[in-house]
Parts: C-alpha cells; structure tokens; sequence
C-alpha cells in the first residue's frame, strides 16, 4: 500500500462514518426542543461555578488528549530502537511486551494533568475517593490496559506478518468482534474490580422500575445499584452489556439523592435505550464503519513508521498512533449518532411517565450536582459530547409539557 492510497483511506473513512450515522440515526420519536435560556434555571453563581470549573477542565482534557498523540507521536518516529530490536527474536511475543510499555507509557504521561484535573474535582465537591484509593483504581486500569494491549499487540505483529499488504481486513473483523465481548464481559468482568454492584431490593423502586419496563415492553434484564459514592458526588445511570449480562446500573447517589419521580425519568430514559435496542446499533456503527477504520489505520501506520517493517515490534509504536488518530477521528463522528441516540431516549422517557416537571427538574439538578456547564462551547459539544446539553435536554421538557 503506497502513499497513493492513503487520501483513498481518508475518503472512504469519511464516507462510511457519514453513512452509517445516516442510516443508523433515529427518524422518529424525537421531541423537537423548545428554546430556553440557562437564567430560566440557573442562578448567576451556579452558572459562574459550572464555568470556572469546566473551563480549565475541557482545556486540561485536551492537553491531556495531546500529550498521549505526542506521546505516541515520539515512540514512532524516534523509538528506542535498541530495546526493540532485541524483542525481534520472537516476534510475537514481542509484540505483546512492546504494546503492554506502550500502554504503560501513555498511563505514566498522562498522570500529571489527570491527577490536576481529579484535584481540581476535590476541590468542588465532585470527587470524594482519597488519594491512596484512586492510586489504586489507576493501578487496577493500568493493569487491565497493559493486559489488553498486550493482546493487542501481539495480534497487531501476526496480523501485519501474516498479511503484510492487507492486515486491515482480518482486523476489522476483530474489532467488530472485541465490541460485541467487551459489551457483553464489560460489566461482569471489569465493573466488579472497581465497584461493588448489588441487584435492586424489594420495594419501591424495583416495582417502579418493573412496573415502567411492563408499561414500556421491555425485557429490562436485572437492575443494579452501584456503590458509585466511594469515587464520586456525581449521579448517573446506565445500560450496559447483552444477553445474560444485560443490565441497567443506578448509581447508588442517584438513588439516595433524588426523588423517586426524578429517579423514575431516568429509568424510563434507559429503558427508552433498551426499547430502541441501543447498543446493538452501536454495534452496527462500529460494523459498517469498522473496515474503513482499519484500512485508514494500515494506510497512515505506513506512513509513520518510516524504515520499520510493519510485522515487527519496531513498528507498534505508529500502529498505536495511527488507530488513535483514527480512533479520535471516528469517535468524534459517533457522537453525532449517539446525541441523537440519547435525544431520543429522552423523549420516550417523557412520553413514558408523563412528567416534564419532574424531567426539567431532574435535569436542572444532574447539572448543578455533576458542576456541568448547560450551555458548552458549540465547537466541543459537536466534536465531544455524547448527550445533548441540559439547555437542549430541559428544552424537551418543556416542548413536551407545552402540548
């Protein structure tokens, strides 16, 4: 693959994130937001805390996203080549050990900035854990990434030796394949290490969440409390995983924090993701975008790894900056999909309870608990944001409760 090919790549990954986000994206169901201004529902000082605080956070978000590409960026064009060369003798294995340090690397560089910003999160409230137990945590993930890239690595060398002109067709099957693992272990595999989970008791909110997923039609698996104060003030909930392992995840701070009407929004907002099957169209992004992405990846590893041969440990360095440039790139094209995802979900919450009092309160009070800016720069919230903002999201509500 030359020179040649590589605008080709970039192309065709463009084309096949349009498209499958335009195939994929929700086409009805969805409330159209009314216009609100965040003095409707903020006061002054709540507004002035949520951007002190979030400024300075998205700037230290990008450099830290910075310093792992530069990272990445000088272990391939100026790599310890004396090291890696010894790890040639047995290919294989070295690939596993150089993508392990690799990951190691990134973890050890990017400390500083993620430690400033878990400071600066202490100093508003929004952390709790202590320092020794988040040490901890970083130990924990640094250990499962250095056992995944591993993994990684070693299929990288046998991919690109096996298939040096091509390596990008039989790795596109392995990611698709790596997402359908990760959702279905991800929660009964990785969760437990940091968080301690305990099914839904008897009482008031399991037979509300039971009685909304009857209402909704939904098969909502197994609902679980998480002990998510241990690490933050921040309230949340999720849906996760497939087959037996499908489940919806309150955090335990949600649970004690807020009204049961108001926890009922947000249960009938993650059965609005299982109703939709959510995550199995994620998984259908990643299936058509998947081979665009590795065909990417290969065509600018080649170009960064310069004199290195692709099968060798040598040249994992730009492999791994490549799949994270795409990876960046992709993932930016996702959040388009997903925002709408979660407008959607939204909307089925309120069509579901039939509450947008209960919803914009809900949502006014995530903001000031989770210090979140309701109204982000437009350029960041379009390139990183997952969800809509609050000021979108208290719009809806307020469409709804104006019909």
């Amino acid at each position: 693959m030359g020179r040649s090919r590589l605008p080709l790549a970039f192309v065709v990954a463009v084309a096949a994130a349009a498209a499958a986000t335009f195939l994929l994206r929700p086409r009805s169901g969805l409330i159209e937001p009314a216009p609100v201004h965040a003095q409707q529902y903020f006061t002054a000082f709540q507004l002035d805390r949520a951007e002190d605080f979030r400024s300075l956070q998205r700037i230290l978000g990008l450099a830290g996203l910075g310093i792992g590409i530069g990272t990445l960026a000088v272990l391939a064009w100026r790599p310890p080549r004396r090291l890696l060369t010894r790890l040639e003798a047995r290919p294989l294995l070295g690939g596993a050990a150089a993508g392990a340090a690799i990951s190691l690397v990134l973890v050890v560089t990017g400390l500083p900035v993620e430690a400033w910003m878990r400071s600066r999160s202490l100093d508003v409230g929004l952390a709790t854990q202590s320092w020794p137990d988040w040490a901890v945590d970083v130990l924990k993930a640094a250990g499962i990434g250095a056992l995944t890239a591993a993994v990684g690595g070693l299929v990288a060398v046998a991919l690109a030796r096996r298939f040096p002109r091509r390596w990008w067709v039989p790795a596109a099957w392995l990611v698709l394949a790596y997402g359908v693992v990760a959702i279905w272990l991800y929660p009964i595999v990785i969760d437990p290490v940091f968080n301690r989970f305990e099914e839904l008791p008897n009482g008031r909110l399991r037979s509300d969440v039971l009685r909304l997923a009857e209402r909704a039609g939904v098969d909502v698996g197994e609902v679980y409390r998480v002990d998510a104060s241990r690490r933050t003030t921040a309230a949340n909930a999720y849906v996760i995983g497939l087959g037996h392992s499908k489940r919806v995840v309150l955090y335990d701070n949600l649970i004690d924090d807020f009204t049961p009407a108001e926890v009922r929004t947000v249960v009938a907002h993650e059965l609005g993701h299982q109703k939709h099957d959510d995550l199995l169209r994620g998984l259908a992004w990643l299936a058509i975008v998947a081979p665009a992405g590795t065909f990417l990846s290969q065509a600018l590893a080649e170009r960064f790894a310069r004199r290195e041969r692709l099968g060798t440990p040598a040249a994992l360095p730009a492999i791994a900056l490549a799949i994270a440039l795409v990876s960046l790139g992709l993932g930016c094209a996702s959040n388009v999909l997903s925002r709408r995802v979660e407008a959607r979900a939204d909307s089925f919450a309120l069509q579901l309870t039939h509450d947008p009092s209960d919803f914009i309160k809900f949502q006014r009070r995530i903001a000031v608990q989770n210090v979140a800016d309701p109204d982000p720069p437009e350029l960041l919230h379009v390139l990183f944001d997952t969800h809509p903002t609050t000021l979108e999201r208290i719009g809806a509500g307020a469409a709804f409760g104006s019909k």
